[in-house]
């Protein structure tokens, strides 16, 4: 799995680095693809198609631009500077896979953008020093609770982080809300990918697009995702998915 998280986190890297004003989300995608492709990994989400979407997903990453939360299918829209960009990434190496996510502002953002983006990767890092053996599934989202609303942030209602490993979407859901000290406990070599998505309008309501994937903020504020698949292991939680 670390394995995997490598080329996911590579992958991230250089689609971050090609992402610049003028360039569309499909270019991005090619981007995302061929990087996989060279590591010798899979895409994990090509295809991939859960019960509740009308059809499987047409792409390599799913790029989120703005008011757009997340599964944002890339397509010819092109980036203008000051947009908030989330990359969300999987890729299959072995037979196990790995899934982070990433918020980021082309050309640079306002203020706000910023405290944005900064709230919810340390909602994500709470998150992740929660999760140790013995502990709750509750003590994890709450961490990405209380960091939301502390800072005045929304989050995305209807989705949460998963369990990883040979499959890319595996048991326990990862809730991004939840009572410290409830919950099922934390077990030693549990691997969990932990995504809080934050909204900058306050709201938690989201709206499903016509593409039947893509998930946008209800009121059109801009919004942000983090992820990182992490193992739990006895030395305390193991960031899998760093280059």
């Amino acid at each position: 799995m670390r394995e995997a998280g490598r080329v996911v986190a590579r992958t991230l890297e250089a689609v971050r680095d090609a992402a610049e004003p003028g360039i569309s989300l499909a270019e991005l995608d090619a981007v995302a693809a061929r990087s996989i492709k060279e590591l010798n990994a899979k895409p994990s989400f090509l295809r991939y198609h859960p019960d509740w979407s009308p059809i499987p997903y047409p792409a390599t990453i799913c790029v989120s631009v703005n008011e757009v939360v997340v599964h944002g299918i890339p397509d010819g829209t092109v980036l203008r500077a000051g947009d908030l960009v989330s990359v969300d990434c999987g890729a299959e190496l072995g037979g196990y896979h790995g899934d982070a996510a990433v918020t980021f502002a082309v050309g640079g953002t306002d203020e706000a953008g910023r405290r944005l983006m900064d709230a919810t990767r340390l909602a994500l890092e709470r998150a992740i020093e929660a999760a140790v053996p013995g502990g709750r599934m509750g003590d994890i989202g709450h961490a990405v609770e209380r960091t939301a609303r502390e800072n005045g942030y929304g989050i995305l209602a209807g989705c949460s982080g998963h369990g990883i490993g040979t499959a890319m979407h595996e048991d326990p859901d990862v809730p991004n809300r939840g009572r410290p000290g409830h919950g099922p406990v934390l077990r030693e070599g549990l691997t969990i990918a932990i995504e809080p998505m934050f909204h900058e309008g306050g709201h938690d309501d989201a709206v499903l697009l016509r593409d039947g994937w893509s998930i946008a903020t209800a009121d059109g504020s801009r919004a942000a995702h983090f992820e990182h698949s992490v193992a739990v292991t006895a030395d305390g939680p193991v960031v899998l998915t760093l280059p």
